[in-house]
């Protein structure tokens, strides 16, 4: 079972309690800022990270706590884990003074299922285990996540609202959906740059100038994006709507569409994603 929030339909203004942010790369930095975007206040937010880089540094003077004492921090409301999942054993230790008794505890690293986190975490934490994806930079990104049994209401709706900073959430119930979730949205902005890649080859292979097929394959993907991501229309009735009988998009599409074509190629990717997912968690 999955349920879905609408995106951008939350607000963090007016949040007084604390936030705590463990991991300032990429994806940490890129949910910091649709935190902000949201409104919420710099003065609520903690971050911890050894290595914070100038934009983090700068949000010091708004009133963001970086690095604090941990024993001077006081009651937190969420705590969000977006450091690599390699170095979990190392870090997850240190966050038990952040994680009292009202505090639910978010984990963005793939592969840690929500035992490990009950197992390195204070007994009976609020937990919820949650799959992000790169377009979450630009806010267009999707979130799934699962809670465990000690998650209220109330902190789910919390998590809800941190989350869909960053784009759209879905929720489930069933962890292990959360492998083939990974190798599906986790992993699958990079199957659609090798798309571009491999379009602007194919373009340039045909006759067009390297600079022009390059050009070509990211806008013709990137608008193509951009109409799925519009339209109430379904992925197949757009192909179709591109597809005229005896033509050029048909022609190519037969070669995409046969028995050794896209989608079982695809299916063996995510196959292979879901099965890797499960290797990591162990």
């Amino acid at each position: 079972m999955t349920t879905s929030s609408p995106q951008g339909a939350q607000t963090l203004t007016g949040l007084s309690e604390t936030i705590v942010l463990v991991g300032a790369g990429k994806m940490g930095g890129a949910i910091l800022e649709g935190w902000l975007g949201l409104g919420l206040d710099p003065k609520n937010i903690i971050v911890v990270e050894p290595q914070p880089g100038p934009e983090i540094t700068a949000l010091a003077a708004r009133g963001l706590r970086i690095n604090p004492n941990a024993g001077t921090v006081g009651e937190t409301s969420a705590v969000l884990i977006a450091v690599k999942p390699q170095v979990a054993g190392d870090v997850l230790p240190t966050l038990k003074p952040y994680v009292g008794a009202s505090t639910v505890t978010v984990s963005i690293m793939a592969g840690r299922t929500l035992g490990s986190l009950e197992q390195a975490l204070p007994a009976r934490a609020a937990l919820v285990r949650a799959m992000p994806n790169t377009p979450a930079a630009i806010g267009r990104g999707i979130t799934v996540a699962i809670p465990n049994t000690h998650v209220l209401p109330d902190q789910r709706k919390l998590v809800d609202t941190l989350l869909s900073a960053t784009g759209a959430v879905e929720w489930i119930t069933d962890e292990a959906l959360m492998d083939a979730v990974t190798a599906v949205s986790g992993s699958g902005p990079a199957y659609v740059f090798l798309l571009a890649e491999a379009l602007a080859r194919a373009g340039a292979a045909a006759g067009l100038p390297v600079d022009l097929a390059s050009k070509l394959a990211r806008i013709t993907v990137a608008g193509s994006g951009e109409l799925l991501h519009r339209s109430s229309e379904d992925a197949a009735l757009l192909r179709q709507n591109v597809t005229s009988p005896g033509g050029t998009t048909a022609a190519a599409l037969e070669v995409l569409i046969a028995k050794d074509g896209l989608a079982p190629l695809m299916e063996k990717a995510v196959a292979a994603g879901t099965r890797r997912s499960r290797e990591l968690a162990g």
